[in-house]
């Protein structure tokens, strides 16, 4: 019994481990932030381990996702509630420049190619963030996650036709958009 127990939390662990990239990019790209981006994901993360861990594995990536993609709408709507009675106050002008931004890049690309690999990425993720919400998740749970209709409609909590729909869309949006960069 404890060696099964011992067994499942490797197992979460490792889990864990393999989507925290990805789920973290995928709620950097829905909230511009990412520092929330990084709560969302450690929020989700605790909540599978606490009410979901006793679950069969198979089951995890859907579960997590769908508790990602939830507290992500809860985070836009206290948002637009914040900006609403927020709104008036605007960010100091004093906020310094980002001590990270200034580290050099280490890689081995060309000072050209970076440009040119900045460039589509930042048209990617611009396209992306003006996706509608429901486009942008089904778009990123089925094609940088890869799950499958099923898996995507459970992890958003709505018909597996409509996650077809919002995907065909988001595609054929972005396809649109990044014909010249993608």
């Amino acid at each position: 019994m404890e060696h099964d127990k011992l067994d499942t939390l490797q197992k979460l662990d490792r889990f864990l481990a393999d989507v925290q990239g990805r789920a973290y990019r995928i709620a950097q790209i829905a909230t511009n932030n990412p520092d929330d981006a990084l709560d969302l994901v450690q929020d989700a993360m605790f909540k599978l381990v606490e009410k979901y861990s006793s679950r069969p594995e198979s089951e995890w990536g859907p579960l997590f996702y769908s508790i990602l993609q939830s507290r992500i709408n809860d985070w836009h709507r206290r948002n637009t509630v914040r900006r609403r009675i927020m709104g008036w106050l605007r960010p100091s002008e004093d906020e310094g420049e980002d001590p990270i931004e200034r580290v050099a890049d280490e890689s081995q690309r060309s000072p050209e190619q970076l440009l040119q690999i900045n460039g589509s990425m930042d048209k990617l993720q611009q396209a992306l963030q003006a996706l509608p919400q429901r486009q942008q998740q089904a778009f990123l749970l089925r094609v940088w996650e890869g799950l499958d209709v099923r898996e995507t409609a459970l992890a958003m909590a709505c018909a597996e036709g409509s996650v077809k729909s919002h995907y065909s869309r988001a595609v054929h949006t972005l396809r649109q958009q990044l014909g010249e960069h993608w």
